[in-house]
């Protein structure tokens, strides 16, 4: 019968302890030094190497060439302790769980009076430390505070909260962490190459994701999927049927379907997920995971080579073209809603009802009549106007053919939001401003048929960003402080005064809604490269235009206190939407 993996590939000397180096690395020092201390207390998630690594200190403390980092191997002492050793009388390992009381602590203390059998030190090694009882730690306090100069214990737990404080403060304390899914990818490869076993990189990244960063886990979930394997290898078909984990493709018809708004395609892929006997939860929690993805690389442009993303480089192509197709309410408030629907279907008797009352959900922002609900159907909407899709419906709802509008008829006016639903205050009014404004047909050869130019573009600049507004208030913050700077080839290079403006505006498409703004006003059309341009505010100022945006800095005018008191008042009821109350007479 073959041994299972993690304790085949149990690590035999700190350099082999995968992903750990901030523990590795002060242990190595302080045996290399001889300053070791006599007590020991290793936390962390579980399979992270916490045992593993207090039994390799076991072995570097008692080598004949101890204490050492780099144990030799050969001696009595590291034969006895290796991993498929008979173990050795001075080094102990007891199980907290069932050897925790205060009569057993009273036994190890009598114990540990006695000199070690043959090697330097009397070891104790006591695992899940967390379950000694306070009668048992206060029993054991004294010795661990002035042990013996033969023992040295180290303490193993998965919650360090719970260990005595007054023990934890007679200790080294040492953090063990969960290994990211690349490092498990890599390590789980290793692996493999030394079984002979051939492996696909995306087998191995999902393996990696359900080992959920500990190794122990990983190679265990590993050796199962190995064991089940064909002549091909562990392939990735073959590790999603194993594991009972979604399957990439069903993810992407899910998002593809959510951002076409295809209510039946969305449909139907939940009945495959049922009808293929796919784990509701497990379905649930990869989707989310997919969202958060979305999320990250719509924030982080370079999210990949930061490692916030984890995936397939096929995988990772196919998410940066989904993220650009949602709003960032809009993912957000999906991602609320996956949510959501995960902790409703622990203990659900309909999990498929679940599911489809989710799918509704994420169809219809309207149902959700707080912020989160307009903001994402604010998003629907700037989406359609950009890709051509909110002209189409209103030249349906005219009664127009659904192609290109006559320039001398403008299309119908189409429903304001307040009509699909209910809505009230500042997001409602908004929402209506933005619906109301008519579209207009998009012109033949714009770019040819202008004429317009650089000294054009500045001019019409301020009237450009009013446009911006009309189509994204963010987008107009964002490009109220640039200017355009070059326009060659059809591209038309614009200025803004911050690295985090231009990625903003890369990532979240405001780019393309200044497109269509300079489109609309000035009837040409161009390509957007938005560049650095630290002098741009004062490239603004020299030019004379008007300022759109909030501006750069407040400068206070002589004249500032004479102005009547009641502009004032019209200025704030007007713009910012103020209330005006009366005077309390004091």
């Amino acid at each position: 019968m073959s041994m299972a993996l993690y304790r085949t590939y149990r690590p035999a000397t700190l350099d082999e302890v995968v992903g750990q180096e901030h523990v590795t690395g002060p242990l190595r020092r302080a045996l290399a030094n001889d300053r070791v201390h006599h007590a020991y207390l290793f936390a962390g998630p579980r399979g992270c190497g916490k045992t593993s690594t207090a039994r390799i200190m076991a072995r570097s403390l008692n080598c004949e060439q101890g204490p050492t980092p780099d144990p030799c191997g050969v001696c009595q002492s590291c034969t006895d302790l290796a991993a498929n050793g008979p173990g050795s009388l001075d080094v102990i390992e007891l199980d907290a769980a069932s050897h925790g009381g205060v009569d057993d602590t009273r036994d190890l203390r009598e114990r540990a009076m006695f000199a070690p059998a043959s090697s330097r030190y009397k070891i104790y090694i006591i695992d899940e430390a967390h379950m000694v009882s306070s009668a048992g730690f206060n029993a054991l306090l004294k010795l661990v505070e002035e042990p013996p100069e033969h023992v040295r214990f180290i303490f193993a737990t998965t919650e360090a909260e719970k260990v005595l404080p007054t023990i934890r403060s007679r200790t080294h304390n040492y953090t063990f962490r969960l290994l990211p899914v690349k490092l498990l990818q890599e390590h789980l490869a290793t692996v493999c190459a030394a079984e002979g076993i051939s492996a696909e990189p995306a087998a191995l990244a999902l393996v990696a994701r359900a080992g959920a960063g500990s190794v122990r886990d990983s190679l265990s979930v590993l050796g199962q999927v190995i064991s089940g394997s064909g002549p091909d290898g562990v392939t990735y078909a073959e590790a999603v049927l194993q594991l009972g984990m979604t399957d990439a493709t069903l993810l992407d018809e899910t998002v593809d379907a959510l951002a076409a708004h295809d209510g039946a395609a969305l449909f139907i892929v939940i009945d495959r997920v049922m009808e293929a006997g796919h784990e509701p939860r497990r379905f649930v929690t990869d989707l989310l995971e997919r969202l958060r993805d979305l999320i990250v690389l719509q924030y982080v442009p370079g999210a990949v080579e930061t490692g916030l993303i984890d995936a397939p480089d096929d995988q990772v192509a196919r998410e940066i073209e989904q993220a650009r197709l949602f709003g960032a309410a809009e993912l957000a408030r999906a991602a609320d809603v996956v949510s959501e629907t995960l902790s409703a279907l622990k203990g659900a008797t309909a999990p498929r009802l679940q599911l489809e009352l989710m799918a509704s959900r994420l169809l219809l922002p309207a149902v959700d009549a707080d912020e989160r609900g307009f903001l994402a159907r604010l998003d629907q909407l700037e989406r359609r106007m950009l890709t051509g899709e909110f002209q189409q419906v209103v030249a349906a709802q005219s009664g127009a053919a659904p192609a290109v509008a006559s320039a001398s008829a403008p299309p119908a006016r189409p429903r304001k939001l307040s009509e699909v639903a209910p809505s009230t205050g500042k997001a409602a009014a908004i929402a209506e401003r933005v619906v109301a404004e008519p579209v207009a047909a998009e012109p033949v050869e714009i770019a040819a048929a202008s004429g317009a130019g650089l000294p054009e573009l500045k001019s019409m600049w301020p009237a450009v960003l009013d446009a911006v507004k009309a189509y994204s208030r963010v987008a107009w913050v964002l490009f109220s402080v640039s200017a355009p700077l070059s326009l060659e080839n059809g591209v038309l290079a614009v200025g803004l005064d911050n690295a985090n403006k231009i990625n903003n505006a890369r990532a979240s498409g405001h780019d393309e809604r200044l497109r269509q703004a300079i489109l609309d006003v000035m009837h040409l059309d161009v390509k957007i490269d938005v560049v650095l341009a630290p002098d741009v505010g004062s490239t603004v100022t020299a030019t004379g235009a008007e300022r759109t945006g909030p501006p750069v800095a407040d400068t206070p005018s002589m004249d500032d206190e004479n102005m009547d008191d009641a502009v004032g008042v019209d200025l704030a009821l007007r713009e910012l939407g103020a209330t005006q109350i009366g005077e309390i007479e004091h």
